[in-house]
């Protein structure tokens, strides 16, 4: 008989014999397996974490005790358990279950994470606001080694070893993040694992030096240096002890025993403890344990087999061009130099790795460490050029202000998955860098509308003498059956004449803007198409030109309102052409976070279909203004 479909919530996990938690891990794990074919999502990071949600909820009480999962892709055992069995085959679907942990879900989901490196300071803050409120429960951060490289959960051990409140803090340690990890942090968790005898020694040493006689402060002193002396010759640093952690590790996270003894013993720590759990990512399904890079985060496949469902769509992604134009532009100059955030597969530039390893640097996930690290390439002659995803490059905003942009440095911003990113929701939705980019002085912001153009921008990007942005959308990349024109600044692509009005799109909405003037000339409207190509700066003559001739202009953008690429355009207009603004609609996304769904579902839902396009434009032709969908909906 089947043990899932009888868990409720925690409770009922606390009641269940070891033989029976044991089978509900399988269960669990055939339940991820099945719905994570059928729908894509993470899995093999939920995998290797099904003893652990089990254990921290047989040892703690949810929701009055916290447990925040740091980045949350993590969490569907947890989602599982605590309430949302019937609902968890919706997973990542419209309308369905978040993939990240949502607090309008459920009471369990205590904190909403997507980025990584968030839960420790989100637990610390838990943790002292119980103990100025004179409570009394347990916060439990779980964070991986591979969002432990992130400089923010590193601030966080420091202001918990300071601050010295009851936290603990659980290291998920699978020897990676999306890719394997690099650094010296994974170097010093990979000595930790290997040294099983360092628990034994410490005890051992610490009962010995409590045999001492206490003969005065010099002896006690001493024999606290020979303690800490033996410490570093046992393991190499202590780093978390040194923070101020108790330290308690490794443990088998696959033995439920073990970690429900280990937690058990944190709980009854009054500091700020770190439990250090070894566990194997994929655990369970041996497609995911041999290609865990893989199934980290997959689309739908074939459970037998583990291959992917064959797609009706075809031809490269947009990261495969930009990793094939890399290619071919370092062998031609021998400067470039490429930088990820421990995305080297998923921004396309693993080819690159392979091709030039002296050139290509994997920081892990440390944004704001990649773009200072660019920018000090950058005064030494090198072009740097670094690659990503539009919502992660949020976490590194003052750096490229402050040190890329202040300095005008030739670095390129390879931004993926700009736009809006489909069924991992609101928490990766490339939906503000236009706004957030255009703001800030000497930087170029550009989109291509198409594959090609996306060669030709990073070609021309690369010899520029100042900071420059490139957006471009995940996926399979458009192909606008044509030969993009030559790249010049502040220039713009007309790709279908028109008189009654123009559509001026960024990026990927120009394939949606062709459709939209075909349909508008069977309506008897002739409809320009323009391929803006910059958000900033502005192509000015050419939306002056339309203006100047009587047409109106629809503005397309995958980016918020405020400050987007259609502010931009009724600026311009209000400085160079005051009283044609009236005459632009600006459809863009709503101000409003998004959550999981398939794209073009997403895109017709706030207002940037195809037909709200031609009502726009019609309306425009017409002489009017159609404010209710100037915004998006």
């Amino acid at each position: 008989m089947k043990i899932l479909p009888s868990i409720r919530g925690p409770a009922d996990v606390k009641r269940l014999t070891r033989g029976e938690l044991e089978a509900l891990a399988d269960e669990i794990r055939q339940e991820i397996v099945a719905t994570v074919a059928a729908n894509g999502g993470h899995l093999a990071p939920s995998l290797g974490v099904v003893e652990l949600t089990l254990a921290l909820h047989r040892v703690f009480n949810s929701p009055v005790d916290k447990i925040i999962w740091d980045v949350g892709h993590q969490c569907y055992a947890h989602k599982l358990i605590t309430g949302r069995r019937d609902r968890f085959r919706s997973l990542r679907q419209r309308g369905g279950i978040s993939g990240f942990p949502k607090r309008r879900e459920s009471p369990h989901d205590v904190f909403e994470t997507g980025h990584s490196s968030t839960s420790i300071a989100a637990a610390l803050g838990m943790a002292k606001a119980r103990d100025l409120a004179g409570e009394d429960f347990s916060v439990v951060a779980v964070i991986g080694d591979g969002a432990l490289t992130g400089g923010m959960a590193f601030e966080a051990l420091n202001n918990a070893g300071h601050l010295g409140t009851r936290l603990i803090v659980v290291l998920n340690d699978n020897s990676m993040s999306i890719a394997p990890n690099v650094g010296a942090l994974a170097s010093y968790l990979s000595r930790l694992r290997s040294d099983p005898t360092y628990a034994r020694v410490k005890a051992d040493l610490e009962h010995a030096l409590r045999r001492i006689p206490v003969v005065g402060d010099s002896v006690s002193k001493a024999a606290e240096r020979l303690k800490d002396s033996l410490k570093y010759l046992v393991v190499p640093g202590m780093l978390f002890e040194e923070l101020g952690f108790t330290y308690l590790g490794p443990v088998d996270g696959h033995n439920l025993t073990a970690l429900e003894s280990v937690l058990r013993q944190a709980s009854s720590i009054r500091g700020p403890v770190l439990v250090h759990v070894i566990t194997r990512k994929g655990k369970g399904y041996a497609p995911a344990e041999r290609n865990p890079d893989r199934f980290h985060g997959t689309g739908p496949f074939e459970v037998k087999t583990g291959e992917a469902e064959s797609s009706a769509s075809s031809g490269p992604s947009y990261g495969e061009i930009f990793g094939q134009t890399m290619i071919r532009l370092a062998e031609e100059e021998p400067r470039l130099v490429a930088i990820t955030a421990a995305m080297p597969d998923g921004t396309g530039l693993k080819p690159f790795a392979r091709r030039f390893p002296d050139r290509f640097f994997d920081v892990g996930i440390a944004e704001q460490c990649a773009v200072t690290f660019a920018a000090g390439l950058a005064t030494c002659g090198y072009k740097p050029v670094v690659a990503i995803y539009s919502t992660f490059l949020q976490r590194a905003y003052d750096q490229i202000i402050h040190d890329i942009c202040l300095q005008d440095l030739a670095v390129v911003f390879a931004v993926d998955r700009a736009g809006l990113v489909g069924d991992d929701g609101a928490t990766h939705q490339g939906i503000f860098d236009i706004s957030f980019l255009r703001a800030v002085p000497n930087l170029t912001v550009m989109a291509p509308a198409d594959g090609r153009e996306l060669s030709l921008m990073l070609r021309w990007a690369i010899g520029q003498p100042g900071p420059v942005a490139l957006r471009y959308p995940r996926g399979r990349a458009l192909s606008l059956e044509r030969t993009p024109e030559p790249i010049r600044r502040a220039t713009g692509e007309v790709l279908r004449q028109g008189t009654d009005v123009w559509i001026v799109a960024l990026g990927p909405l120009v394939g949606r803007a062709l459709e939209a003037a075909r349909r508008l000339a069977e309506r008897g409207i002739s409809c320009g198409v323009f391929n803006a190509r910059f958000a900033k700066p502005l192509p000015e003559k050419e939306l002056l030109d339309f203006v100047s001739a009587g047409a109106g202009l629809v503005t397309l953008e995958e980016n918020v309102a405020s400050g987007g690429f259609g502010a931009a355009v009724l600026e311009c207009l209000n400085r160079r052409a005051p009283g044609l603004e009236g005459r632009v609609v600006t459809l863009s996304l709503p101000d409003r976070f998004i959550d999981h769904g398939k794209v073009p579902h997403q895109l017709d839902e706030v207002g940037l279909g195809v037909e709200d396009i031609v009502a726009a434009a019609s309306s425009v032709a017409a002489g009017g203004r159609p404010r209710e969908v100037s915004h998006g909906r």
